[in-house]
């Protein structure tokens, strides 16, 4: 195991507990550990890993956790694991976990096929590209985040059939019932859920529906309450009843289209009832000898780090150490780059040439990579987007306002499964602020999203999260918008896993057609909610692990920082990172800034060489790992 520095304990915390965040004190808490103790901060920041030795579930919350945990303890798949905790999620954690939003898996096979599945929103039929301007071309601040119009026409329904219809054992009936018995009976209210529906209380209270389900008609749920949700329950059930297309075309449906026509929103029953989850193929790379298998677009975090990696990939990080500050500035420098081309060229590749070949290509990032001048940093606002091979005649230079400051939070959620068989899924879901737009269709239970602002809702704006966006992510109908979220896959080499006759084998060649490189197994599957803060927690992680050597749990644990090239200022977490090595990015040429919360929140597993499954929740949020010890399948009742 490296080690790598101590942190000092003369740290200057700028906004480390801001008034407004409440539900993020414990992750806050555990990093300041760090630096009283004075101890290196990834082992202090997160507890030993759980394990697992026939399957494992790391998730955000207890009660989903547990639902994936039973699955596989009675023999089920990841896939019917993954099913059940999507289910759950949607019940036991509302500002992330839906229905009423949407989301990117990756899904591998013990044997080594793997598979991306997209159930990204859509925009509905009658959008259009300036639905959200005003008549002197300005942006109608507020309408797509907190109207009805800002509801992509939800996917995560149609995403988990899908998943069950193609990897699933388990009944369909059997995967929903855990949910349906938690919004039914009730599940008992914790401290960070009860801070978190005050501290949205602004959001979910001008709605009816909202306000009456989560605030309890503003008098408040306390930690010990039980919440029940009825409505959600009768949703539920019909969809067990009925499968996931009664979603898009049942009562369900009738009564989100229903809603829609009385609000003024867009979305109507053919948006719905044509929505279908799309399998793409994974984007595979390299890194040190690894291969990396991520979310294509519209996701954005599978290029975006495949391009940061191949501008790494011939830096001796390893020697320079974790928390140099030489390895900072270079890993900025990338990060800058990668977000530049991020907003120039991404977009839904069913509407837009995406150059993903060019911007993963390991060529391009060598090309960036001697642009990089060690010791120095372009000015503020002079990195531009890069010209990859296989650009499209109409993409023009995205331009911006260097000054936004992104918005706090961004609720998504990211769960890792992995089964007794090896077979393993990483899925990230969204209803992309937290608890969406706020608005819960009566009688259906459900946040709706407000997904339509991660469009570009007019190109060269910053959009909720500070995002610069391009033409390539312009609202079109039908178009899904592009995403931050990160669900990624890393494989290492066979003959790098030591043999353990106590481990089950969880490795396999790779089957005909699929992305992974034959004599490569599974070793991590990561993700994490936050926005665009996604792409740079999950990129850190990895780094953590493969370059710098820590486990899994220190690599977790460890201080994070975020670049996305505009607004043009390096953030680091507001504690946890040495005075000197903020100070010396700064003399690089950095603007620094401390973020006011921690960044991201990653759900992570390794394999371990004993084929052991490691399971590392994230400190800074209340995540939550269980093991499975023993498989008692029901033929064995």
């Amino acid at each position: 195991m490296r080690s790598y520095p101590t942190i000092q304990k003369k740290i200057k915390i700028e906004a480390a507990f801001s008034p407004a965040l409440p539900a993020y004190l414990t992750g806050l808490f555990l990093l300041i550990l760090i630096l009283l103790l004075g101890v290196r901060p990834a082992a202090a920041a997160a507890p030993q890993p759980v394990v697992g030795e026939a399957g494992i579930v790391v998730a955000v919350e207890k009660y989903a956790c547990d639902v994936g945990h039973d699955i596989l303890s009675r023999g089920g798949t990841a896939a019917d694991a993954a099913v059940a905790v999507g289910f759950a999620l949607a019940v036991t954690y509302p500002s992330a976990g839906n229905l009423g939003g949407g989301g990117f898996l990756l899904h591998r096979a013990s044997g080594g096929a793997t598979e991306a599945l997209d159930f990204r929103e859509t925009a509905p039929a009658r959008a259009s590209r300036d639905m959200f301007l005003n008549f002197d071309g300005t942006v109608n601040e507020g309408m797509s985040l907190w109207s009805p119009l800002a509801a992509g026409v939800p996917g995560t329904v149609a995403g988990l059939g899908t998943l069950h219809e193609r990897h699933g054992t388990f009944s369909w009936n059997e995967l929903l019932a855990p949910a349906i018995a938690l919004a039914r009976d009730g599940f008992v209210i914790d401290r960070l859920t009860s801070e978190r529906f005050q501290l949205y209380a602004g959001r979910l209270g001008p709605d009816p529906e909202s306000r009456r389900i989560f605030l309890k008609d503003s008098t408040f749920y306390q930690p010990g309450d039980t919440l029940r949700q009825p409505e959600l329950a009768a949703t539920l059930q019909r969809i067990a009843a009925e499968g996931p297309r009664e979603f898009y075309t049942g009562e369900t449906a009738r009564r989100l289209a229903d809603y829609m026509m009385r609000s003024g929103g867009l979305m109507t029953k053919e948006d719905l009832r044509s929505y279908r989850s799309i399998v793409r193929r994974p984007l595979e790379g390299q890194y040190k000898g690894y291969t990396i298998l991520a979310m294509p677009p519209p996701s954005s975090g599978g290029v975006a780090i495949l391009e940061i990696l191949n501008i790494l990939e011939e830096f001796p990080l390893s020697d320079w150490g974790w928390g140099s500050v030489r390895g900072l500035n270079i890993l900025v420098e990338a990060m800058r780059r990668a977000f530049a081309d991020r907003a120039a060229y991404l977009g839904d590749p069913g509407f837009v040439d995406v150059p993903v070949d060019g911007l993963i290509d390991p060529a391009y990032g060598d090309s960036l990579r001697r642009l990089i001048q060690e010791g120095l940093t372009n000015r503020p606002g002079s990195v531009s987007p890069g010209k990859p091979r296989g650009l499209a005649l109409f993409m023009d230079s995205v331009g911006g306002s260097l000054g936004i400051i992104p918005n706090e939070g961004g609720e998504t959620t990211h769960f890792s499964v992995v089964d007794a068989e090896g077979n393993a899924v990483a899925m990230t879901t969204t209803i992309n602020a937290s608890f969406g737009s706020g608005i819960t269709v009566e009688g259906l239970g459900f946040l709706l999203n407000n997904e339509m602002d991660d469009f570009a809702v007019q190109p060269g704006v910053p959009n909720y999260y500070g995002l610069i966006q391009g033409e390539a992510n312009a609202i079109r109908p039908l178009k899904r918008p592009l995403s931050s979220m990160t669900p990624l896959m890393v494989l290492r080499p066979v003959a790098a896993r030591q043999q353990d006759a106590a481990g089950f084998n969880i490795s396999g060649t790779t089957a005909p057609g699929s992305a992974a490189e034959p004599e490569m197994e599974l070793y991590l599957l990561l993700g994490s909610p936050g926005g665009p803060r996604i792409i740079t927690s999950v990129l850190q992680v990895l780094l953590n692990v493969v370059t710098y050597g820590m486990e899994i749990h220190e690599a977790v644990g460890a201080p994070r920082l975020h670049h996305q090239w505009m607004p043009d200022t390096l953030w680091f977490e507001p504690v946890g990172w040495a005075t000197d090595l903020m100070e010396g990015a700064r003399a690089k040429g950095q603007t620094v800034a401390t973020w006011d919360e921690v960044i991201g929140s990653t759900h992570s597993i390794m394999v371990a060489p004993s084929g052991r499954l490691l399971g590392a929740p994230d400190p800074r949020r209340s995540g939550h790992a269980r093991g499975v010890d023993r498989v008692i399948r029901r033929e064995d009742n």
